[in-house]
Order: C-alpha cells, then structure tokens, then sequence
C-alpha cells in the first residue's frame, strides 16, 4: 500500500486477536474515527490469508493477547503479503522477536486512542512506530558485528536500498524493471546473509554494518 494509493482518512482496517472481547475493543474504540473503515474483526485460529484477500486491509492492528508466543508463529502470512502491522504486546519480554515480524509498530496492549491512531497512520505510510517503553528491550538486542561471511551482490544492494525505503515487492520490481518472483528471490538471500528474520531487521542490521544510510 502507497501512501497515494489509498486516501489517509480511508484506510481499510483489519483488527485482528485471539480473544473476541479485544477485538470488541479495539472496534469499540476505532469505528468512529475518519482515518478509518474497519473491513473486519478476526482471529487467527483460521487461514490468515484467507482473511487478506477477503477483507483486502491496508494496514492491519493485531493485539498478541496474553499468550504471544503462539501469536508470533502464525504471523508468516502477514509477512509474505508486505501489508503494515501494528502488533499490540502485553509486555517488553517479546519486544526483540515481535520486531524481528517485520511490524512497523510496537505499542502496549494498553495503548490509548491517540497512540493507536498515530501508529496505524505511520504503518500506512511506511514509518516505523515504538512506544518509548520499550525502546530499553529493543536497544539491549544484541547487534551484528563484523563483516558478512558472504557479500551482498549489485543487485541484492539495489533490493537492499529499496527495501530501507519500506517498499514491498511489487513496488520495487517496477523500479527495477524485473520480476516480483525474482524480488523475493534476492530479498530471501538479503535475509539469509544478514542472519536477519524479517525484512525490518535486514534494514537494521545493513545500517548497522555500514551497507546502507537511513
């Protein structure tokens, strides 16, 4: 989703979590603001992709409830789609591997209006949002440090700059005139020589290795 794909004040909203009276919540709490139309309330028991194409969201809110462990496994569709998510964590003990997802926001399960408005509007456009609270955790993630044991090629280092830029697939095989399947292919081998997880924390790591500026 581009930030001139969709006007700012009709973003289509996926609420997603395991325990109904959240989803209740977060509806309760989201339905009446302009910035948004809330296409639909899920869990995630079922086939998340199926959800994706059903409800077509630009950007997608999901509370990790008490149990986020089992929550964060059954986020790899959400990573395949490139769609922004902002992932709602009931403490800083998951912060590092709820980053590691790739979301482009981390807030407390007990986030107010105002920080959840903020959040989903900077997902949409690409912009990264942590509460401060959780900055300490993030911060004591241990860093790469060295060089790569196998290089990045030209190319890999085009995706790379792209990907810093926050665009997903699509967009960045129109910019280079080549496949999205081929995409993919070099974003995989990005991730894979960076020791990287998501493709959030391949930016991170080649900022940190001296390979890209932000």
């Amino acid at each position: 989703m581009s930030a001139t794909a969709t006007t700012i004040n009709n973003l289509r909203l996926l609420i997603m979590a395991d325990d109904p009276l959240a989803r209740a919540g977060l509806f309760a709490l989201l339905s009446h603001q302009s910035d948004f139309i809330i296409v639909g309330q899920v869990d995630t028991a079922s086939d998340l992709w199926s959800h994706l194409e059903v409800y077509s969201p630009d950007v997608i809110l999901y509370d990790l409830g008490w149990d986020p462990a089992s929550a964060l496994e059954r986020l790899s569709d959400i990573q395949e789609s490139d769609l922004p998510l902002v992932l709602l964590l009931p403490n800083e003990a998951v912060v590092a591997e709820a980053w590691a997802t790739g979301a482009r926001g981390l807030l407390p399960r007990d986030a107010d209006l105002g920080k959840l408005q903020a959040a989903l509007l900077a997902a949409a456009q690409g912009l990264v949002t942590l509460d401060p609270e959780f900055t300490p955790s993030l911060l004591a993630t241990p860093a790469p440090l060295g060089q790569l044991a196998e290089a990045l090629t030209p190319r890999e280092l085009e995706v790379l700059q792209h990907l810093a830029q926050g665009l997903p697939n699509k967009a960045i095989a129109r910019r280079l005139d080549i496949s999205e399947h081929t995409v993919k292919f070099h974003v995989n081998a990005i991730m894979s020589k960076l020791g990287a997880q998501s493709r959030t924390e391949a930016v991170v790591r080649a900022t940190q290795l001296g390979l890209i500026l932000l």
